[in-house]
């Protein structure tokens, strides 16, 4: 009896074996092999990317990185800042998830720019009107706005590969204002260059000056993102508010203020803008240069003595505070004492730096520089006695950064220097007088044989003609070529 039960528990437990065996092998067979990594798909800009082969791609060993440690990278969607990059996830579009998918090549001309940190919230001066961009005038001014892109140059399209079609610093958007033409030219720049290769890069109706409505929160929060002359990257809000609010009148956004109280019939504005190349030298232009409604000159704009070959008369001096320093330092032994002083002179200010705002502010309230490399210094010494606010005048950054996007987008926008790079204080004078004269001849801007000439027409030897990574004159000296065939402006050739 005690044999038969021993049995029959032998029997019970093979059995029981024997099932636990075939339930196994079931479940093998309908789970398969153990996977080799984790699989996730993660949404980023609305594409669904399979992280399972993004991230195997980028050469990361996803078996030896804890399930909870991705759970907790990828659960979260990301939300970059503009120049920040999603950690290990390149940013394509519209990747399939399938297999094998090849690594994404880097996107060509992207710089790495630096985050821009948070503008502060600072309070709004008072006594300073704060406009915002919607706001409309009853004085002739139209309604400042921001506007979308217009469409790109073919030579200047962004590549098409995967990425963005354009680096952030670039900033191909600007402010838009419509005012009301000065004169009926039927021959004026802006119809002619509707009809050229030209007409796609204008944009009429961006400000080329700016003044006291265009410093607002949102329009600090847009301009902060870019450095030097083409933003207010590095530029507080208090120094804006402070020194665009002193120039709140119609001279101060119109570069042709005075057009209506000279007195002239024509019904074409001419303009003569007069660079320092030393062609002009024995050209004897200057009569030539004088008989225009306005004249524009800058840096070591020497007249005396040279007025045979270019004149005498300056409506218009575009500077950097730097360019000026600079220029009364390296020139003063041909005699150049500082700006041109005159009653007809307009002083246009290229904003380099905070200290351009600092030097503008104290010329038009007659103060001295509150800091900076110029404190305590009187601009009364540069500009004359009788320099006032309705007398100065200062470049608006996106009609700067407009021209480098549009007009000189240098290679050098790819390199290391792209941050220093701009147009020429001269190129951005030019430029200005296209976007604002009826008709405009240019005296003393490189040409292709510049070699034969002296670096400035007052050298008295021979100096060859620098070329250093801030500009790219030879991209300049093209586009005056094209300008000049195209008939937009009469450049002065030998």
């Amino acid at each position: 009896m005690a044999f038969k039960r021993k049995l029959l528990l032998g029997f019970v437990t093979a059995g029981s074996l024997l099932c636990v065996y075939i339930l196994c092998l079931n479940l093998s067979s309908a789970t398969g092999p153990l996977k080799t990594f984790h699989r996730f798909t993660h949404k980023h800009n609305g594409n669904l990317l399979d992280f399972g082969e993004l991230l195997d791609q980028e050469g990361i060993n996803v078996q030896s990185t804890p399930i909870s440690t991705l759970d907790r990278e990828l659960s979260v969607e990301p939300k970059p800042e503009e120049n920040s990059v999603v950690p290990n996830v390149p940013d394509v579009p519209n990747v399939p998830t399938v297999p094998n998918v090849p690594t994404v090549p880097t996107v060509p001309n992207v710089p790495d720019v630096p985050t821009v940190p948070n503008v502060p919230d600072v309070p709004t001066v008072p006594n300073v009107p704060n406009v915002p961009e919607s706001s409309s005038r009853s004085d002739g001014v139209g309604k400042p706005r921001t506007i979308n892109k217009a469409p790109p140059l073919p030579q200047q399209q962004p590549t098409k590969a995967h990425g963005p079609t354009e680096p952030s610093f670039i900033g191909d958007t600007y402010m838009s204002e419509v005012f009301p033409p000065q004169t009926e030219c039927t021959d004026s720049i802006q119809r002619l260059a509707a009809k050229t290769e030209f007409g796609r890069r204008f944009l009429n109706d961006i400000p080329v000056v700016q003044w006291a409505q265009h410093v607002t929160q949102e329009s600090y929060q847009r301009l902060s993102k870019y450095p030097g002359t083409h933003g207010w990257g590095g530029i507080d809000y208090k120094t804006l508010v402070d020194t665009l609010s002193v120039l709140n009148s119609s001279a101060n956004w119109r570069m042709l203020d005075d057009w209506k109280d000279r007195g002239d019939e024509s019904e074409c504005i001419r303009c003569a803008v007069v660079g320092n190349g030393g062609i002009l030298k024995d050209s004897k232009k200057g009569k030539e240069i004088d008989s225009h409604h306005y004249v524009f000159r800058t840096n070591g704009a020497i007249t005396k003595g040279f007025e045979q070959d270019v004149g005498s008369r300056t409506t218009h001096y575009t500077f950097s505070t730097n360019t000026m320093m600079n220029s009364m330092r390296a020139y003063s032994g041909a005699g150049y004492r500082g700006p041109p002083k005159s009653n007809e002179t307009r002083y246009v200010f290229l904003p380099d730096h905070g200290r351009d705002y600092l030097l503008m502010k104290a010329a038009a309230t007659h103060t001295k520089v509150e800091t900076g490399p110029e404190r305590n210094k009187n601009p009364s010494d540069y500009f004359g006695e009788d320099v006032s606010a309705k007398k100065l005048k200062i470049y608006h950054p996106d009609f700067v950064r407009y021209l480098r996007n549009r007009f000189l987008r240098s290679h050098t926008m790819q390199t290391k220097f792209r941050n220093i790079y701009r147009p020429s204080t001269g190129a951005v004078m030019l430029l200005a007088a296209l976007h604002t004269c009826d008709q405009v001849s240019a005296y003393g801007f490189m040409t292709p044989d510049f070699k034969k000439y002296s670096d400035h027409y007052y050298d008295s030897v021979y100096h060859s003609v620098g070329f250093y990574a801030n500009h790219d004159l030879r991209m300049e000296l093209s586009l005056w070529q094209q300008l000049h065939q195209a008939g937009l402006i009469k450049l002065y050739m030998r």
